[in-house]
């Protein structure tokens, strides 16, 4: 396998925030659910679940941040929406690649992908992002591809999984991945909280149903699930590999921003973007 590249120099240059037009004001100005706009039409907007398509630039259309979505096995897939590996999806993956268009220097595919962690595609991507892995069940070639990958530069970014028993898992499955390595809590003041947005805390984010129902942060019933944790997987030279969050859910800030002004003030604006952007830019930038 081939060293995962890095973005180019012209293409990452430094990703600014652009003030010009805030989220919010994003917010008011699209009309609609974006997550929830599909009106039944055959065609590419309502595929897009009315998520904008700005197409991809002429000139050099390939040099591009592609936000791919890691499909794997979990213990309980069966008859579950066709794996939890598909949680929030489109809906998520397409506004955050929009939020990064927007609000960004980078150049994003519009699209996104979807692969295995043993597609031969995996090392043109620099990063990739797992989705609820605390029933996932990994086979032997999928360790290996998953270690070699981050190994040759990739990034996973591991998200939306809860309590003890999740994580526990979790941490069985990547100690078969690295058997010498253990993943290490990140204090606030790690970089990767301040790189391009300056955050306060370690942004938690319930899902949308929860934050309306019960008015908390976390998800209720799963022993463990209340204190908000980002971990990290370091090389020997140091550098980051993964980071995983757990007992968050930022996925669902992505996927919902645009079905409930209050969910998206006080969750999408200010925690699942930020947050988001801080881990693209610390990924590609390392």
């Amino acid at each position: 396998m081939t060293a995962s590249p890095r973005l180019t120099t012209t293409l990452l240059t430094v990703v600014l925030i652009s003030i010009g037009v805030s989220l919010a004001q994003e917010y008011r100005e699209r009309d609609g659910n974006r997550g929830r706009r599909r009106g039944g039409r055959d065609d590419r907007a309502a595929s897009r679940t009315g998520i904008p398509d700005w197409g991809r630039k002429q000139a050099l259309p390939d040099d591009v941040f592609t936000f791919v979505r890691i499909q794997y096995q979990s213990h309980n897939d069966w008859g579950w929406r066709g794996g939890k590996w598909r949680t929030d999806y489109p809906d998520s993956d397409l506004n955050f690649s929009y939020r990064l268009e927007q609000l960004t220097s980078l150049d994003v595919d519009p699209e996104g992908k979807i692969l295995t962690l043993t597609d031969p595609e995996l090392a043109n991507y620099p990063m990739i992002y797992l989705i609820e892995p605390g029933e996932m069940a990994l086979e032997e070639a999928e360790r290996e591809s998953l270690r070699s990958y981050l190994l040759n530069g990739g990034f996973l970014l591991v998200d939306d999984f809860w309590g003890d028993w999740e994580w526990e898992n979790f941490y069985l499955e990547m100690k078969k991945v690295f058997p010498e390595k253990e993943p290490e809590e990140l204090t606030l003041d790690h970089e990767i909280f301040h790189c391009v947005f300056d955050l306060t805390e370690k942004p938690q984010l319930p899902s949308i149903s929860v934050a309306q129902r019960y008015g908390i942060t976390y998800e209720p019933g799963k022993p463990g699930a209340e204190e908000v944790h980002y971990r990290a997987l370091f090389d020997d030279d140091g550098r980051m590999m993964a980071i995983i969050c757990h007992n968050t859910d930022l996925g669902d800030g992505w996927e919902r921003e645009g079905e409930d002004p209050w969910y998206f003030k006080n969750f999408s604006e200010p925690k699942a973007y930020p947050m988001g952007i801080n881990i693209i830019f610390y990924a590609m930038t390392h």
